[in-house]
C-alpha cells in the first residue's frame, strides 16, 4: 500500500466517506551529489548558529515568523495545530463544475483518492454519479501548512484529486497572448493548419520518454567502465526569415514520411500476395476465422499490412493453422460441460476453447 499523504473524510451533502490520499505521480530523475573538488568528499549542509558559533541539532529548532528585520514571533507546533481549519480533517465538496471549464494552468499536484473499508459503497456511488453526469467536484483541503483548493474527478473507475493554484497565484505576462504587430497571410494560415493536421495523432503518453535521462544513464554506464560516448549533435537554429517557404518545406517533409510508411506497408502486402502459397495462407486464415479464434487471424493480418512478410514468420503461422486443422479432424468429441485434457497443443490443452472460457 502506498504511503498516505492525508487521511480524513470526503463529504458531499450529508454523506461522509473516509478516505486517504497518495501521490499519483512523481518526478524521476538522476541526481548528482556535491563533492569537494580537492578530496572528492561529499559535502554536507549542517545547521549553524552564527550567534552561538556552533552547529545546531534538529531537536533545538523552533519556528519563528520575521515581522521586522531580525525580529521574530515564536510559535510552538501546538499553537499551529490549534488554528488548523476543519479542512485539515474533512474535505467538503463545495460545488460541481464541468472539467473543461477549468484552465489546466491552475493544476498543481495529483493524488489518488482511496476509500477506507467503511466508505467503499458511498465512494463508488459518488464516482459513478460523477462519471454519468460529467461533473467534477471543487473542494478545499488543508495539508502541508496550506489550505488548498482542489478538483476531484472520476478516472479509471476511481477518483483522482488535483491541488490547484488560487487565481492570485497565476502570474500574468505582459507579452503573452495574441499580438497585432504581425500580419498573417491567408495562405500562411492554410499551410499552418495543414501542417497541424499532418502531425495530428491520438495521445499515447507511453510513446514519450526523457531522452536526457537516457543519455545520463548511458554516460554513467560508460564512465563506470572507463569509456566515452559520442556527444549529442545539436543542429543550429535561427529565426525563420521566409515563413511561407518554411511551412511548405515542413508540410512536404511530413507528407514524404507518411508516403514512405505507406510504401513499406504496400510492399509487405504485395510481397505476400506474390508468394506461391498465398492461397493456402488465405484458406488457413479463413478456417481460423470460421472457428471464431480471432487472435491468430489478427496477428497474421497485422503482419500483412505492416510489411512483416518474413518467410519464417508467415510459415510459422501457416504451419500452426494447418496443424490446428489436422487436430480438429482427429480430435475426439468433447463434452460441453467437462473438457478432459487429452494432451497439449500449441494453444493450450486440446478441447479448450476461448468461447467456453468466456462463458465460464
Amino acid at each position: 500500500m502506498a504511503a498516505s499523504t492525508w487521511k480524513g473524510y470526503l463529504t458531499f451533502g450529508l454523506i461522509s466517506i473516509p478516505i486517504r490520499l497518495s501521490p499519483a505521480a512523481r518526478t524521476e530523475r538522476i541526481s548528482f551529489n556535491q563533492l569537494h573538488k580537492v578530496c572528492h568528499t561529499r559535502l554536507k549542509q549542517p545547521l549553524f548558529c552564527p550567534t552561538c558559533d556552533r552547529m545546531v541539532e534538529r531537536s533545538e529548532i523552533e519556528k519563528g515568523y520575521e515581522y521586522e528585520k531580525g525580529q521574530y514571533l515564536l510559535f510552538t507546533q501546538q499553537e499551529l495545530d490549534e488554528v488548523e481549519p476543519d479542512t485539515a480533517r474533512t474535505m467538503d465538496i463545495l460545488e460541481f463544475v464541468k472539467l473543461e471549464e477549468i484552465d489546466p494552468v491552475y493544476f498543481d499536484a495529483s493524488y489518488y483518492v482511496t476509500p477506507e473499508d467503511a466508505g467503499e459503497k458511498a465512494y463508488h456511488l459518488l464516482t459513478e454519479a460523477m462519471e454519468k453526469s460529467g461533473y467534477a467536484g471543487i473542494a478545499k483541503i488543508t495539508m502541508h501548512n496550506r489550505e488548498n483548493i482542489v478538483i476531484i474527478r472520476p478516472r479509471e473507475r476511481g477518483l483522482t484529486l488535483h491541488t490547484m493554484f488560487y487565481s492570485n497565484e497565476i502570474r500574468t505576462a505582459e507579452e503573452h497572448g495574441h499580438t497585432d504587430k504581425a500580419e498573417i497571410k491567408e495562405q500562411e494560415r492554410s499551410l499552418a493548419q495543414q501542417l497541424i493536421e499532418s502531425l495530428a495523432a491520438p495521445f499515447h503518453p507511453e510513446k514519450y520518454h526523457d531522452a536526457y535521462q537516457d543519455s545520463l544513464e548511458r554516460l554513467i554506464e560508460a564512465k563506470a567502465h572507463g569509456q566515452k560516448i559520442a556527444a549529442v549533435p545539436h543542429p543550429a537554429r535561427a529565426p525563420v526569415v521566409d515563413l511561407m517557404e518554411a511551412l511548405k518545406k515542413s508540410l512536404a517533409g511530413n507528407q514524404a514520411a507518411v508516403a514512405d510508411q505507406d510504401a513499406v506497408r504496400l510492399r509487405g502486402e504485395q510481397g505476400l500476395r506474390a508468394r506461391p502459397d498465398y492461397e493456402r495462407i488465405r484458406a488457413a486464415e479463413q478456417h481460423r476465422e470460421h472457428k471464431g479464434e480471432e487472435n491468430r487471424g489478427l496477428e497474421l493480418q497485422e503482419q500483412r499490412f505492416h510489411g512483416l512478410d518474413e518467410v519464417g514468420c508467415v510459415d510459422e503461422h501457416v504451419d500452426q493453422l494447418d496443424a490446428d486443422e489436422r487436430d480438429d479432424d482427429s480430435a475426439e468429441p468433447v463434452n460441453d460441460e467437462v473438457a478432459p485434457e487429452h494432451g497439449r497443443g500449441a494453444d493450450g490443452p486440446v478441447g479448450h476453447s476461448p468461447e467456453r472460457e468466456r462463458d465460464e
